[in-house]
């Protein structure tokens, strides 16, 4: 091997070495540079579009003729059972439980509903079945078929259509929610929400 070739290899070896060596920094930011931060890494959906979809849709809610007309009718705050929002995007990965959680503390937050939440149900019958076997002090059990029945049923999905061409890529995702009457069976509202997300990738990566 000549002393070219060997230069070379202590060369590529020392750049190996200081590549591997490189101190590692990590900083607490906002939620805003941290969503300024995370566009310059992923196009893929991250919390702050979560946060917004959300608000988006209650504001639209709000401002829904047809429900608010529902709501004078009722002259009470409504009784809502949330049922999950499915992801139907092909990311299996979509943060979807996040967008639920998301879901239930704006609601929760508004003050203008009385939350049913399904997993909550399930956990509270599996207590109350428990207090009936016969392990619990008989005048502190809770009777089975005292709980708040739901006047509203709250379910939808997450759909996200992608487009590529040339390294650019658009998605386009959309929050879809419906509420219905329980005892009708009728639509009282429904909201779409749109997020479009874009993207360039050179030759040579991002």
């Amino acid at each position: 091997m000549n002393l070219f070739k060997m230069m070379a290899i202590l060369l590529v070896g020392l750049m190996l070495a200081s590549c591997s060596s490189g101190k590692f920094k990590s900083k607490r930011v906002s939620s805003d540079e941290s969503d300024e931060k995370a566009l310059e890494i992923t196009d893929k959906w991250v919390t702050r579009d979560t946060e917004n979809a959300v608000r988006d849709t209650l504001k639209k809610m709000q401002a829904h003729k047809g429900f608010k007309r529902y709501l004078g009718k009722l002259g009470r705050q409504p009784k809502v059972f949330i049922a999950e929002v499915q992801n139907l995007t092909a990311n299996a990965y979509f943060p979807i439980d996040d967008m639920n959680d998301e879901l239930l503390d704006e609601f929760s937050s508004s003050g203008d509903f009385i939350l049913i939440d399904a997993a909550s149900r399930e956990n509270i019958l599996k207590e109350i079945t428990y207090q009936n076997g016969g392990m619990v002090d008989a005048k502190e059990v809770k009777q089975i078929g005292k709980q708040a029945g739901a006047d509203l049923l709250i379910f939808g999905a997450v759909r996200m259509k992608p487009s590529s061409r040339d390294g650019k890529t658009i998605k386009q995702y959309s929050v879809n929610l419906r509420m219905s009457d329980i005892q009708r069976g009728v639509e009282v509202l429904r909201t779409r929400v749109k997020v479009n997300k874009y993207s360039e990738q050179s030759a040579t990566g991002w």
